[in-house]
């Protein structure tokens, strides 16, 4: 036997005689579970369930690009463009005293590129017909036109009210923090008032009645609108009152206004409106004591809405004032607006 042969005998018995050790087994990881986004049919379109919760959750806002027209309304330049981008989340859950809200706005508006703003436009939660937050108060409504002068210098306040709705009718109360309001004299604005809605619908009219007590100012305003679908379109009628210049109304001591919104296609809409004045003084925060001895306005407008697509809009607007006590005046506006 030659030495190869030895060798190779020897590795056979060691073989042999050695256990084999198998490597161990590569064992697959379980893969994660993944949660997809459900749909939230619960409250209306857009909402689905954040993920890990019973809270559903909707995302909305707009993107629009304006180009304002007015004597130096771009300081010495009588046009100025200006583009706003604006989003909304909403959230709801179920709860044992129905639906909890809460509702954020966030908009951003640049005049240019390094005039900017961000601010917070909304915030607040609603459960059971009370809310409490920062949001529009019932005085920011309006006819559908944009003519009529019927509202607050500011109607955004933060605010307590509770709303009781049925339906076709509500009817409200709420108190209102008015630091930003009208103020009179060497004053400032740092007051609250006390405000109330009541409307609804009935077939083809709808109607709100809404009032405001300055404390303050120790002034109120009272006003009223309707609407009507007459013929091809919807006539609106507004009035309001004010006993005094305070932070609900003070554009006037009375106006009436009223316009003829008519739905020409189904893409167009032609909105011809007016309003007159009593005792005009116009929108500034630092009022007089009160109207006695102001001149009356008047005022004129056009507006038309067109819808391109679906969620994109081009509106034109143009107004003419005329008051008794100053200048008149030719203002307008040309928007284009995607919402989403």
């Amino acid at each position: 036997m030659n030495i190869r042969m030895v060798l190779l005998a020897s590795a056979a018995a060691f073989a042999a005689s050695t256990p084999v050790l198998a490597a161990d087994a590569i064992v697959a990881a379980e893969p994660e579970p993944v949660e997809y986004v459900r749909v939230c049919d619960a409250y209306g379109t857009g909402y689905f369930y954040i993920p890990g919760t019973e809270t559903c959750l909707k995302i909305e806002g707009y993107i629009r690009f304006q180009v304002n027209v007015g004597e130096d309304v771009g300081g010495d330049s009588d046009w100025d463009a200006v583009t706003r981008g604006q989003v909304q989340f909403t959230a709801k859950s179920d709860t044992e005293y129905g639906p909890l809200t809460g509702v954020i706005v966030m908009q951003f508006n640049a005049d240019n590129a390094t005039d900017q703003e961000a601010k917070l436009d909304s915030a607040y939660l609603d459960i059971a017909g009370f809310r409490a937050g920062l949001f529009y108060s019932w005085w920011d409504d309006g006819l559908s036109g944009e003519t009529d002068d019927i509202g607050s210098v500011v109607t955004l306040h933060n605010s307590m009210r509770y709303q009781y709705e049925s339906g076709t009718f509500y009817a409200g109360l709420s108190v209102d923090e008015l630091e930003d309001g009208v103020y009179k004299g060497d004053e400032e604005a740092n007051n609250v008032g006390v405000a109330f809605g009541v409307g609804g619908t009935a077939g083809a009219f709808s109607y709100q009645v809404t009032g405001g007590w300055d404390f303050d100012n120790e002034d109120g305003a009272i006003r009223a609108m309707g609407t009507v679908e007459i013929g091809p379109g919807t006539l609106g009628l507004a009035g309001v009152y004010s006993s005094g210049p305070n932070s609900y109304y003070s554009s006037a001591e009375w106006a009436i206004a009223a316009e003829y919104a008519i739905k020409a296609t189904d893409k167009l809409k032609i909105t011809p409106a007016v309003q007159y004045y009593g005792n005009y003084f116009g929108g500034d925060k630092a009022v007089p004591d009160d109207f006695d001895g102001l001149g009356d306005a008047w005022k004129v407008g056009l507006t038309v809405d067109y819808q391109i697509v679906d969620n994109f809009y081009a509106k034109a607007s143009v107004q003419y004032l005329d008051p008794d006590d100053g200048d008149d005046s030719t203002t307008g506006y040309f928007r284009l607006q995607r919402s989403f």
